[in-house]
């Protein structure tokens, strides 16, 4: 009986929760390495004489090392394994948040914290790719989406934790809150150890006995290569494959979906107590307020996760693009108004852009097949980088330049140009088992809403 039973339909056991956490550990040092900078900041600028060219180059640095880290850790991965990939990053994690103790300029920082954001482009493709190579069908949206819940879980923890080393920790408390994420890549090198190579994977490079004992190891002895759906054809696909046939589209949907979705976002987390102050919170409202927020982003990834099979991918993207863009429209609009409105704009925020936040990682993964899968993650994640790092350097000139209300409109402007976006590509995957959905020939490509008008 077991014969017939694919491995996308067995129950989850001890080890799909163990990988969970493997990967999910990955996301939260990338939501802490990426958001510390944000405390530390106000202290790293004075002690290193930094000018506002280089905070903000300072403050884009890792999201352009995350451009180069996605596309080479995307193509490295689909080379060469799965496994060998998964120990790159928490190894660049430890020896450059070290380093980062030691440094005495504006460029050394902008160095280490650009290879930082090399090890978190790298843990894009391949934490997820290996992540949703293994789980059952009925729990790879929600674990998939949990990535990102860990990401916020991160930054929020860095928030916390950097406010505490900086108050207490004497003058040199900002060299140890950056350094401070050396602690959480060492746990996370140690908790990877042991983790077995994706099936999947060595399926699409033909070594068929390999895969299949790694399938007994995970699922039983009675579970054999016959219990895993993957792609029979021989087409052997390639980057540029990326790029052409149907996956171009798809990879066009999800850069742009994923750019809409991070610039906003990331303007916020690296210069949020700015931004508060602008809109006259300052103070301890600013400092309280950027935890709060922080904490709201969390709150929102945990609904959306809990509505990713429920509501579906479609429709849940497209409700978190339109109510987190009318809530920053609001912001610019209400810019003057009194400290509890503001907080509660930037509050709705942080919980309705949850939904696109969480299927960053669950799109990419579901609509590419295997030998293609972590390079269009990688390429995702350096394509939304080049937005991102843009948006983030160019804040404080916004804001000395435009106002904050023209930073406000231009950042709803952003996100409701990816509720457009989603309107018209974002596909369905929802019950759709791994190979389907990344297979072109099927429901996938054609959103509900040309279905609907077709039977009426």
């Amino acid at each position: 009986m077991l014969n017939s039973i694919s491995i996308e339909d067995v129950p989850l056991n001890r080890f799909h929760k163990l990988l969970t956490v493997r990967s999910a550990g990955g996301s939260f040092v990338d939501g802490y390495v990426l958001s510390i900078i944000g405390i530390a900041m106000s202290a790293v600028s004075p002690a290193l004489g930094l000018t506002s060219f280089w905070e903000g180059l300072i403050a884009a640095s890792a999201l352009i090392g995350i451009f180069f880290g996605g596309f080479i850790g995307g193509l490295l991965t689909d080379r060469l394994g799965r496994r060998l990939l998964y120990f790159v990053g928490p190894t660049l994690f430890i020896i450059c948040s070290i380093s980062q103790y030691w440094i005495e300029s504006g460029f050394m920082l902008f160095l280490m914290r650009f290879m930082i954001g090399v090890a978190v482009g790298i843990e894009y493709p391949v934490a997820t790719s290996f992540l949703v190579e293994f789980l059952p069908k009925r729990y790879r949206g929600p674990r998939l989406a949990a990535l990102t819940i860990m990401w916020f879980a991160g930054a929020a923890v860095a928030y916390i934790a950097g406010e505490a080393i900086m108050r207490f920790a004497g003058p040199d408390a900002w060299r140890l809150a950056l350094s401070s994420s050396a602690v959480i890549g060492a746990a996370l090198f140690l908790v990877r150890l042991g983790t077995p190579e994706s099936p999947r994977w060595l399926i699409s490079k033909g070594r068929k006995h390999e895969a299949e004992r790694i399938i007994k190891q995970v699922y039983g002895p009675d579970f054999s290569l016959r219990n895993l759906p993957e792609q029979n054809d021989s087409v052997k696909r390639s980057f540029t494959d990326l790029l052409h046939s149907g996956y171009g589209k798809r990879m066009i949907f999800v850069s742009l979906f994923w750019t809409c979705s991070v610039i906003p976002v990331f303007a916020v987390y690296a210069f949020a107590p700015k931004v508060l102050e602008a809109l006259h919170l300052s103070g301890n409202w600013a400092s309280y307020g950027s935890v709060a927020i922080t904490l709201l982003f969390v709150v929102g990834c945990i609904i959306a996760t809990r509505l990713v099979n429920t509501l579906g991918r479609r429709s849940l993207l497209i409700h978190s693009f339109l109510w987190s863009g009318i809530a920053l429209l609001l912001l610019g609009l209400l810019r003057d108004g009194p400290s509890l409105v503001i907080l509660l704009m930037f509050g709705a925020y942080a919980l309705f852009i949850g939904g696109a936040q969480v299927l960053q990682l669950v799109y990419p993964n579901e609509i590419f097949p295997t030998d293609i899968r972590a390079g269009a993650v990688g390429f995702g994640t350096s394509m939304s980088r080049i937005g991102a790092a843009a948006g983030t350097w160019l804040v404080p000139v916004s804001l000395q330049s435009l106002g904050i209300e023209y930073t406000m409109y231009i950042a709803a402007g952003i996100t409701l140009f990816g509720l457009v976006i989603s309107w018209f590509m974002a596909p369905e995957t929802n019950s759709l088992n791994l190979n389907d959905a990344a297979s072109l020939n099927n429901i996938a490509d054609k959103p509900p809403i040309i279905t609907e008008q077709r039977l009426t």
